[in-house]
């Protein structure tokens, strides 16, 4: 069969460290094949060797649809061997229209004197045609919402490739995909492989990276595993189990984690409560919860439980709400980020690097930051200050423990176990989170579910909103399943079971009657 890539040897040394470590691998030709492991395997050096952006060690080779390429490749000469990429970020401008995202580069390298925005808008437009995706390139990114600007991003890299593959059927082009729908519902992802599999139809390939090891299986071809630096295997996916894949990946086999579901009788003792809560979605939502209570929020896209640990900390307005914690009472209408931390509240954000950690800064500075005060105030005592950061990034087993590392250089499974940390260092009474493990590999994705849940046998109160049915069974006490802003069903002890929240969900929603009492029990 027609190879589209080809990769033999290739291996990369960084400081002394192989990153990659004489790396085979081939895609081809109209296929989607996966690219797993832990964070820190050497996926995404793989691929920066590919777009150009690393130099990796003498002796590799590379050949795209049957072509050998000299290594390094060439920077800003991706597009022109046929490869095209879409990053995590997606590389749009916000400010700008559709059409200014997609034409940007052909309208810069053009000699016309104007801009035919006409023309280009109907270009844009045919790109979308080809690939089944209605967008209107008059709109600004920052208007679309997240599956939107992930479909303008895969298309115009998709029309790319079209550029490259005119004029010559032989080759196929090679579309990278590197982790595109990690801030994705799962729900708004089967559009975007729906457009992934037209591109295959159409004779391009797909390497995928994904940490999300049933999506990899659900939608490629063949799955290599990277671990260590070094191909662990190749598999084909429909004949592979997830189990499989796991043992690979971490080179043993992965016990399932299992929470002890603890079954809670809340009365007056009752360490949070929230009643009659409104805003956005939510319409008059109660509940109360016990110390050391893991609740899952969970719900269809648009049912409203994402909404509502950011409306309980004050990050996004409530319209009304009460909300009790340890006896004292809170009115949600008025909360506010600062009045929720004073509160004993912490909120992890789904967004890590825009909302949960500060990208520019230190590790060190990201670890400490809620406990900075302990170190002042006339001025900041350094030695102890970098020591004891030093002992949260080991105790939270934050990989490399290296304090003075910028927080974007981490893996995201990393980046995480530093955003946990910093919270927990403060000891709050409440924590809660939204996607806690999006997009963290399995390996650390266990440890974050051991973190929560050791934070919960102290004493701590935790709300886990997350659309990750299998997560919420690991970990979760009781589970609320919203729909239309409502709590429509309680799943506890037992019944908390991946099949049981998603029959759940999908159940056909109840109408709520105007004089129905709305609060559950916990």
């Amino acid at each position: 069969m027609d190879q589209t890539l080809v990769v033999r040897n290739l291996s990369m040394t960084f400081g002394g460290q192989r990153a990659l470590d004489d790396v085979s691998l081939s895609i081809r030709r109209g296929e989607v094949h996966g690219l797993v492991g832990q964070n820190g395997c050497g996926k995404s050096t793989l691929i920066k060797i590919l777009a150009g952006y690393h130099h990796p060690d003498p002796g590799g080779e590379l050949e795209i649809d049957g072509r050998p390429v000299k290594l390094p490749v060439r920077t800003g000469s991706a597009s022109e061997l046929g490869l095209s990429f879409v990053h995590q970020d997606l590389g749009l401008l916000p400010s700008l229209t559709v059409v200014e995202n997609f034409r940007a580069w052909r309208i810069s390298t053009t000699s016309e004197w104007f801009i035919r925005w006409g023309q280009e808008r109907k270009r844009t437009a045919e790109a979308f045609a080809r690939f089944g995706v209605e967008i209107d390139p008059r709109a600004r990114i920052t208007d679309l919402p997240a599956v939107q600007r992930a479909l303008v991003a895969i298309v115009r890299a998709l029309d790319d490739l079209g550029e490259y593959t005119k004029n010559d059927d032989t080759r196929g082009g090679l579309l990278i995909l590197d982790e595109p729908t990690v801030f994705l519902p799962r729900s708004d992802r089967d559009r975007l492989f729906d457009v992934v599999r037209k591109s295959v139809a159409l004779g391009a390939s797909v390497l995928f990276v994904s940490h999300d090891l049933d999506e990899a299986l659900a939608v490629t071809d063949r799955v290599t595993v990277l671990r260590d630096g070094r191909v662990e295997g190749t598999v084909t996916s429909a004949e592979t189990e997830k189990d499989q894949l796991v043992e690979l990946i971490i080179g043993r086999r992965l016990e399932a984690f299992e929470a002890s579901h603890r079954t809670h009788t809340v009365g007056e003792g009752s360490h949070v409560s929230v009643a009659d809560v409104c805003g956005g979605t939510i319409k008059n939502v109660s509940f109360a919860l016990n110390e050391g209570e893991v609740l899952g929020l969970i719900g269809l896209v648009g049912s409203g439980f994402e909404e509502l640990p950011y409306q309980m900390f004050g990050a996004t307005p409530a319209v009304s709400g009460r909300m009790t914690i340890a006896g004292a009472d809170h009115d949600l209408a008025t909360m506010s980020p600062a009045a929720a931390i004073k509160a004993g509240m912490a909120l992890i954000p789904a967004d890590r690097q825009g909302s949960a950690g500060v990208g520019s800064l230190l590790v060190r500075d990201n670890v400490m930051l809620q406990v900075i005060d302990q170190y002042r105030p006339y001025r900041l005592e350094r030695g102890r200050y970098l020591k004891d950061a030093r002992g949260a990034l080991h105790q939270y087993d934050v990989r490399p423990p290296e304090p003075m590392m910028d927080f974007q250089a981490l893996s995201g499974g990393n980046q995480q176990k530093v955003v946990l940390a910093k919270w927990l260092q403060a000891a709050p009474k409440v924590l809660l989170v939204h996607e806690p493990t999006q997009g963290v590999d399995v390996g650390a994705r266990l440890q974050v579910f051991e973190t929560i849940t050791r934070a919960a046998a102290k004493g701590m109160s935790v709300v886990c909103a997350s659309s990750d049915y299998e997560q919420l069974a690991a970990i979760c006490d009781r589970v609320l399943v919203f729909h239309d802003g409502q709590i429509m069903s309680t799943l506890v002890g037992d019944e908390i079971t991946k099949d049981r929240i998603t029959e759940q969900c999908y159940m056909s929603a109840r109408t709520v009657r105007p004089d129905e009492d709305t609060r559950v029990p916990a």
